[in-house]
């Protein structure tokens, strides 16, 4: 089984934007994201995008006029990110989660840990390590927004098995693995060379987390918490930082 960085730079990242269904449609998923949470214009605050990977929601952010701090350990992911900043106030870092406050010079008002990326981390220690650390780096009213899937009850028989897309020569379908505290994730791509289909798989953990159970550790850090329905079937957490 590879670390979570490694099966993003050598498994998934190549076909991550044709997996969310390009780069167009999903920066349009992230902007109604975005206006969910963060209806007004920034007038020049600083947001830091925890996972931001191709830009999902730090192009959205920086449209709105936030200045970005994108964060991923992916340099692939970061790389089509690149491409697309042109005149966008965004700062990218190839660096993993929970060093992100070195980069950082003073306090910010707003984080995101948005996609399925709180999952990531390697242990509910590291979780409670990231949300310390996210209330240290807010300013007074700031707003953490986190958005998860919920793999507390686990699925059952043939719905271990997610078809994620396909096409004419791409089939992207994963398979769960359950144990108490981790969901192992089988990603199990077929890609089309001409003539022959060509198998690669690659597997990596996730944590399994609660609603409840960020909720009440975000709410030992200080931060009132509101839970809602997020975009195709995650969990959208929204705390503010009390002041």
């Amino acid at each position: 089984m590879t670390t979570v960085a490694e099966h993003y730079e050598n498994h998934l990242a190549s076909v991550y934007v044709w997996m969310v269904g390009g780069f167009d449609a999903a920066t349009s998923r992230g902007e109604s994201e975005i206006n969910a949470v963060c209806p007004n214009p920034s007038n020049g605050l600083t947001a830091v995008d925890l996972g931001a990977g191709f830009g999902m929601h730090s192009i959205p952010l920086a449209r709105r006029g936030y200045s970005v701090v994108a964060i991923d350990s992916s340099s692939k992911l970061l790389e089509v990110l690149q491409d697309h900043i042109a005149s966008l106030s965004i700062q990218t870092v190839e660096d993993d989660l929970l060093n992100f406050q070195k980069h950082l010079n003073a306090k910010v008002q707003l984080i995101l840990c948005m996609g399925d990326t709180l999952t990531h981390l390697s242990e509910h220690q590291s979780v409670e390590q990231l949300f310390s650390l996210v209330a240290e780096s807010l300013s007074i009213g700031g707003m953490f927004v986190i958005t998860f899937r919920d793999y507390a009850s686990p699925l059952v028989g043939d719905s271990h098995f997610i078809p994620v897309r396909s096409d004419n020569d791409r089939i992207l379908t994963c398979f769960l693995e359950y144990s108490p505290d981790y969901v192992t994730v089988h990603d199990v791509l077929h890609e089309r060379n001409g003539s022959i289909w060509q198998l690669r798989v690659s597997s990596y953990r996730k944590l399994r987390l609660s609603p409840e159970w960020v909720s009440t550790t975000l709410q030992a850090n200080g931060f009132t918490v509101r839970i809602e329905p997020g975009l195709a079937g995650m969990v959208r957490v929204v705390a503010d930082k009390r002041r």
